[in-house]
């Protein structure tokens, strides 16, 4: 037995606990508790996260994450992690006198190719990137002063996002939540109120990821009420912060296991993206008819709802060019779905689109070891097209 459900038991025998015990202080059923650890069930974000707050661990322990680098490409992308810590930590110090800084337009133009790189997933670019933007930017924001100031600490806030997201995918958790702090710590030098409240937003997915999902929902709602008197114009940045909001106030109640909740807020999110009518990519949270569509799959799935998310999945239409991040996300959670409905094929197939989209998200995702766990054990003849993938993504079977 390997993954998550070994690391459960492991900890849960530690701590002196029955699989009854663990499962009282979870909120889980003794039944998908057995399951997890017998390796016949994926354990699912909120099960995880579930039990590392009670087994006082971290996330990223019983995900064994980062994972081992398998080849020179990987060395070579995690790479920048080490450079970026160290940018991380050196956030509000003067910068070296040798600095280069360009423009503030070219910086502009630089953010937004590391941005579109992280929504493409392209890791290895992002990597090579972002550690000498993160250093350029933190040089302006000293060397400017008034609108021009904010405007750079509002770049630099948008590239602390990237960084996260850049350290989040490639398993280093503690480090990307690090960036979320700088992040609120740019954001709120940048005189922009929406960046702002994307910054709660993130911090709620910190607070989601460690199981305190109620605080969560307090922070989403607090930074909502900031701008509920104003959605009913027409500011399409404040409508979509509006809308992601109260995405991520869904997912903190599916986690939770308030599913009357979770649909209460993919509503509004709903209305919102409606009114818009649009895709947007403002503040890098992709808001539209799209994400939204995505989102409703994932939160069945959250749920653990298969059926549902089946349903929901045969209304959505991906648009060309949705952002690979997002439509790898998409048939990752599908998968998910599927492997709960029963489907273990249709659960296979999900999975090798999401390769086919975004083959370094997919290699890295956790959930992804997990469902291919899943998938193999209960294969009753292992065939060459399961073990290559799960090979591919270093999953040890």
């Amino acid at each position: 037995m390997t993954g998550v459900g070994k690391r459960v038991a492991d900890g849960r025998k530690f701590a002196g606990w029955s699989q009854q015990e663990l499962a009282r202080r979870t909120n889980f059923s003794v039944s998908l508790i057995r399951k997890v650890e017998q390796g016949r069930t994926p354990a699912s974000p909120a099960f995880v996260s579930a039990c590392a707050r009670t087994l006082n661990v971290g996330v990223a322990d019983l995900l064994e994450l980062p994972y081992p680098r398998l080849n020179r490409e990987e060395h070579r992308v995690h790479g920048a992690i080490p450079v970026i810590r160290r940018e991380l930590a050196a956030y509000n110090i003067g910068p070296d006198e040798d600095v280069l800084i360009r423009s503030l337009d070219e910086l502009a133009l630089a953010v937004d190719q590391a941005s579109q790189l992280r929504h493409a997933v392209n890791l290895d670019r992002l990597g090579a990137e972002i550690p000498g933007l993160l250093q350029e930017l933190r040089a302006a924001t000293y060397n400017l002063e008034g609108s021009p100031k904010e405007r750079a600490f509002g770049l630099l806030a948008e590239a602390y996002n990237a960084a996260s997201q850049f350290a989040y995918k490639l398993g280093y958790i503690d480090l990307a939540s690090l960036a979320v702090d700088r992040y609120e710590w740019a954001a709120e030098r940048s005189g922009d109120e929406l960046a702002v409240l994307v910054g709660d937003y993130q911090r709620a997915g910190e607070m989601i990821c460690a199981a305190d999902w109620s605080s969560a929902l307090r922070l989403l709602e607090r930074s909502r009420s900031r701008i509920e008197g104003r959605i009913g114009g027409d500011d399409l940045p404040t409508i979509a912060t509006w809308g992601n909001l109260h995405l991520k106030s869904g997912l903190a109640a599916a986690r939770s296991g308030q599913s009357e909740l979770a649909y209460d807020h993919l509503a509004q999110a709903q209305e919102a993206a409606t009114r818009m009518g649009v895709d947007r990519d403002d503040y890098r949270l992709c808001f539209g008819p799209t994400n939204v569509g995505i989102w409703s799959v994932g939160l069945a799935v959250e749920l653990l709802d298969g059926t549902e998310a089946i349903k929901r999945a045969e209304r959505i239409v991906l648009p060309g060019n949705a952002p690979k991040e997002r439509v790898g996300h998409h048939y990752i959670d599908l998968a998910r779905g599927l492997l709960i409905h029963g489907d273990r094929r249709k659960a296979f197939a999900s999975l090798s689109k999401a390769r086919e989209v975004a083959p370094t998200q997919t290699r890295y995702h956790p959930m992804v070891h997990e469902t291919l766990r899943v998938l193999v054990r209960d294969e009753h003849r292992r065939t060459d097209t399961l073990s290559g993938f799960a090979r591919w993504a270093g999953v040890n079977l």
